[in-house]
């Protein structure tokens, strides 16, 4: 991950948690930060292609915002065989970028408003800090609101 994270030009800290951060609130504990600026790092398949969506951990993605956003009919989470075959991580441990193949990738608006937010680097138990501008450049991301309300 510290490879991809360079190749993005980030020379992010990585910062390793035994104990995990496999849910959005398990890392704001252990950051001792909100939860509001945690990236879960989610994907979905739009019309079946595996898209990337960067959401604050406080919430939800509105599938129909995202559909929107990618011009599909129809978005629906994937499981977690599909998250691995396309990212090459698990489920709680994917990062916003270093994937197996290239994701179109969006982020929610919501995480912009922070000064820092906190990604999973590629492992349940491994985050790093980004600006969200610095994410945006890094993984290519489109900002879009994607809050459910």
């Amino acid at each position: 991950m510290r490879a991809a994270l360079r190749a993005a030009g980030l020379n992010a800290d990585i910062q390793e948690f035994p104990a995990g951060t496999r849910t959005a609130e398990d890392a704001a504990r252990a950051l001792r930060t909100t939860v509001a600026q945690i990236v879960k790092s989610l994907v979905f398949l739009a019309d079946g292609r595996p898209v990337l969506a960067l959401v604050s951990g406080a919430n939800r993605v509105d599938e129909r915002k995202l559909a929107v956003a990618c011009g599909a009919q129809r978005v629906v989470k994937a499981d977690a065989d599909t998250v691995r075959e396309t990212t090459g991580f698990g489920i709680g441990g994917v990062p916003p970028m270093g994937h197996r193949r290239a994701l179109r990738t969006f982020i929610d608006q919501d995480l912009l408003q922070h000064d820092v937010v906190y990604a999973a680097a590629g492992t349940p138990a491994a985050v790093f800090p980004v600006t969200p501008g610095e994410l945006i450049r890094a993984s290519g991301a489109q900002p879009v609101d994607l809050r459910q309300i």
